[in-house]
């Protein structure tokens, strides 16, 4: 039963069938078309997750060109709430042909949601309207009102107001190329009588393809209503054939993606300039500058700043914190954790397991991987702390590192708090720094060091008098 709050008052089961058989052509790539990526994820992974909104019981991909690679994208990221299945169409004669191949798959009590694996942008509450017009016993169409409708198959209407008929451009006579009104391609109907219809399908036509078209035709035939439902945002219905189409409706998502972040609160100093490759989480009062880029699950806590080309993936940013320019943070699996009033970058880089307490600094060109800062820690410059625990108020010096790595497996430092880790020391995992030491600059530390005492591993300076440096040797 549908529950949704723009569902339709309906009780009847919505069974969706995405046709995902083409091969893309224009496309002029290797790749499957519906598996290229807008804001992120492949098109055939929007049209799946607009078939969980409408709470669908069961989605039927029809596949064909790359068949084995797009099943198995979809199995991969599969989306909860609905079975998912396969029909394959091979070879390929039409888009009733490729419908027909899902029959087997639908039950008669459902209504029968029509929709293309290259037009990821359809709003669910657009398809619920149409469901709605449905009613669950009638043929409905998605159209669109199009200034320019050239090219397009026309609406034609009768007295009531019913689809009469879908008269090609080619075919359409004066009169009917008048008609801005289009069919978009999606279409609502009920299963019983869609099986009824599509058994009909001849290819008799200059194609030799059997087209889904053809199943207005029937049911104006047979007596039964057609209705349309008419809307005039053409990106809904825009489907991608071309690197060009795939990037134009790119900047669309991206752009609604920005009015719905300035419309909670986000101030965003370019909307054209962002691009969200995922979930973006912000609370109250975040800014961010552009050319900054969000992948996978990303949530900015209150009062978070964001500088200008940044780069975030799989993070959790806490209240206050600023992300100076050129920084770049990926979590990966393991995520990255910045705790509140911290201070990151310019171009620093964040690892997978980097966990950062309150007001910790991480300056220019420092990379923390798979370690733990505590509150007040410090590396303000030009460092690398690989598998580190760190205590607070630690400072750690420009040109230091953890030599975390001995070939063949991973050791982890320990600097506990208050230590000051002067600068171009290298600490030999795995040790042990005490709480409040020092350790003198240019130093190589390979042994546990005790609490606040002074560390220095390094040669004696030797200074030799009168010094001459080798000359260079004259060319014969």
């Amino acid at each position: 039963m549908i529950s949704n709050n723009n569902a339709p008052s309906s009780t009847m089961p919505i069974d969706v069938v995405i046709m995902a058989a083409g091969k893309g052509t224009r496309m002029k790539s290797a790749l499957p078309k519906v598996l290229h990526r807008i804001g992120g994820r492949a098109l055939l992974q929007h049209v799946l997750d607009t078939a969980a909104s409408l709470q669908a019981r069961k989605a039927v991909v029809i596949t064909g060109h790359g068949a084995a690679q797009v099943e198995a994208a979809c199995e991969a990221s599969a989306t909860a709430g609905f079975a998912l299945e396969f029909a394959r169409q091979e070879p390929q004669l039409g888009t009733g042909h490729a419908v027909q191949q899902a029959l087997p798959a639908l039950a008669d009590d459902g209504v029968v949601v029509v929709l293309s694996g290259d037009v990821p942008l359809t709003r669910a509450d657009t398809l619920f309207q149409l469901i709605a017009a449905s009613g669950g016993n009638k043929l409905a169409l998605l159209t669109l009102e199009m200034p320019d409708p050239t090219g397009y198959g026309r609406i034609e209407r009768a007295s009531n107001g019913d689809v009469k008929a879908i008269v090609e451009h080619k075919d359409a006579s004066p009169a009917q190329r008048a008609i801005h009104e289009v069919y978009s391609g999606i279409m609502a109907v009920p299963a019983a009588a869609l099986k009824r219809w599509l058994a009909r399908l001849d290819n008799q036509n200059a194609q030799g393809e059997y087209y889904l078209t053809d199943i207005v035709r029937f049911a104006v035939a047979d007596g039964e209503h057609v209705v349309a439902h008419k809307i005039s945002d053409a990106v809904q219905v825009a489907g991608v054939n071309s690197p060009v189409q795939l990037a134009e409706l790119e900047r669309a998502y991206q752009r609604g993606v920005a009015l719905g972040l300035m419309e909670e609160g986000v101030r965003l100093a370019d909307p054209a300039r962002l691009d969200v490759r995922g979930d973006l989480r912000c609370a109250h009062d975040v800014s961010i500058d552009v050319n900054c880029v969000f992948m996978g699950q990303v949530h900015l806590g209150e009062g978070v700043s964001i500088g200008a080309n940044c780069v975030i993936a799989n993070a959790v940013i806490g209240a206050g914190a600023v992300i100076h320019p050129f920084t770049h943070i990926d979590g990966e699996k393991l995520g990255v954790t910045v705790g509140a009033g911290s201070l990151i970058g310019p171009f620093a880089r964040l690892r997978p397991g980097a966990e950062l307490g309150e007001e910790v600094h991480i300056g220019n060109f420092v990379e923390v991987k798979n370690s733990t800062l505590a509150r007040g820690a410090k590396a303000n410059h030009l460092a690398y702390l690989g598998d580190a625990t760190v205590g607070e108020r630690v400072n750690f010096g420009a040109g230091s590192i953890t030599a975390n790595y001995d070939g063949s497996n991973k050791h982890r430092t320990v600097i506990e708090a208050d230590v000051h880790v002067g600068s171009n020391c290298v600490l030999i995992a795995p040790v042990t720094l005490g709480a409040g030491g020092t350790v003198g600059g240019g130093s190589t530390i390979t042994k546990d060091t005790p609490a606040g005492s002074l560390s220095v591993a390094r040669g004696k300076q030797v200074s030799i008098a009168n010094w001459a440096r080798p000359q260079k040797t004259a060319k014969p």
